[in-house]
């Protein structure tokens, strides 16, 4: 979908912007340690608000691949072509994704640090501990395994699919582990243990498990497909009324069947669950009947504005804010005899006299969306689109 499409989607763009910005926003409290609960993951079993962020995102990434590729058909594209363009974007959403989890390679910030130890073996160390998966790297895989189902097989296909990949895990994860939804025993860890190695995975729960882990990704690729058929159904030649009665109902039904699942396989974000999968296919689905209704039904536009800009480049902006977090908390601020981050010394010095230490760090996050929304603006009004 190019940009300037006179019959675009807006709710779309405004429903990818807002799942960006509110990865921005649980991504970069000013403190860690003062945090709303409403933007904090849940601990393990359940969902909160902050839950449903990625799982959107992957959502409208499959919305997207509807209108996308039958763009593409109508222009011609073959399916090697097609293959060739989804193995492309994919491998670089997957290398933006392994280079911010290295990034800064070991590389002093400091001109004394950097004239006194700093080696270039000191960056390839540093591969020997880099974090393999994350966000874009799973983004990276349901793109293609999602896009690789979505050309070759037909709509009955695309449901088989879906339904065999929740069913294979669900079963997968109960057979082989004696405490098969717990933290330490579950099967994605010891997969993942198995073939990434510890020293590359993810390890901010105690222990490594990567909540981005491969097995995972199964039911992942499935939140995809969802949204897929729900930009079929966005597609079709029927009225927009009908079209926001139907992602209502659709919506409400997910939510309902994913709670119910629950008390089978519990919900949980951490080992994307398939009850987790259709509940958040759910609630996207709900929101996004919403944004239709008011933006493309009703043309009551401008509060989402600055989400349609935010929309328009939402992997640059996501890596762009990553890499800049990690730059921030690299650079040292000397206060007297106390050496603290330049991040927290902008939360402790600004923020915190603001708003306290909760409100502060709360108000840290919005000013950083505020910051980014500044310079994709700029970009929206120099009509520069990054796409990959």
């Amino acid at each position: 979908m190019t940009f300037n499409q006179t019959n675009r989607v807006l709710s779309l763009d405004a429903f990818r912007g807002i799942a960006i910005a509110g990865m921005i926003l649980v991504n970069t409290p000013g403190s860690w340690n003062y945090i709303y609960p409403l933007l904090k993951h849940a601990e393990w079993h359940g969902c909160t608000p902050t839950d449903l962020v990625f799982p959107f995102f992957l959502f409208i990434v499959g919305v997207a691949m509807s209108f996308s590729f039958s763009k593409h058909i109508e222009q011609g594209f073959s399916k090697s072509q097609l293959h060739l363009k989804i193995l492309k974007r994919s491998l670089i959403i997957f290398g933006l994704g392994l280079f911010l989890n290295a990034y800064p390679f070991n590389i002093p910030f400091s001109l004394a640090e950097l004239q006194t130890s700093f080696h270039f073996i000191d960056i390839l160390k540093r591969f020997e501990t880099v974090r393999i998966v994350g966000v874009l790297q799973r983004i990276a895989m349901c793109y293609l395994f999602a896009s690789l189902i979505t050309i070759n097989l037909n709509k009955r296909g695309q449901v088989l699919t879906s339904i065999s990949f929740l069913a294979l895990y669900w079963v997968l994860i109960t057979l082989f582990s004696s405490d098969p939804f717990s933290l330490e025993e579950n099967l994605i860890r010891k997969i993942d243990l198995f073939i990434l190695g510890k020293d590359h995975m993810y390890s901010g729960m105690g222990i490594p498990f990567d909540p981005e882990g491969l097995l995972s990704t199964l039911p992942a690729i499935v939140t995809v497909i969802f949204g897929l058929f729900v930009g079929d159904f966005l597609r079709k030649n029927i009225s927009r009324v009908k079209k926001t009665y139907g992602l209502l109902i659709a919506g409400i039904s997910g939510i309902i069947f994913g709670y119910i699942l629950g008390f089978g396989f519990p919900i949980n974000k951490q080992l994307w669950s398939p009850s987790y999968t259709i509940y958040t296919a759910g609630w996207a689905t709900l929101i996004l009947s919403g944004c239709f209704w008011l933006i493309d039904v009703k043309k009551i536009s401008k509060w989402a504005k600055p989400f349609i800009i935010f929309g328009t480049n939402p992997i640059f902006v996501f890596t762009a804010s990553g890499l800049a977090v990690k730059t921030i908390l690299r650079i040292n601020i000397q206060s007297g005899e106390i050496s603290t981050s330049l991040y927290s010394w902008l939360y402790n010095s600004i923020f915190v006299p603001i708003g306290g230490n909760l409100n502060g760090s709360l108000f840290f996050a919005i000013s950083w969306i505020f910051f980014w929304l500044l310079v994709l603006s700029y970009m929206y009004k120099k009509k520069i689109f990054i796409k990959i």
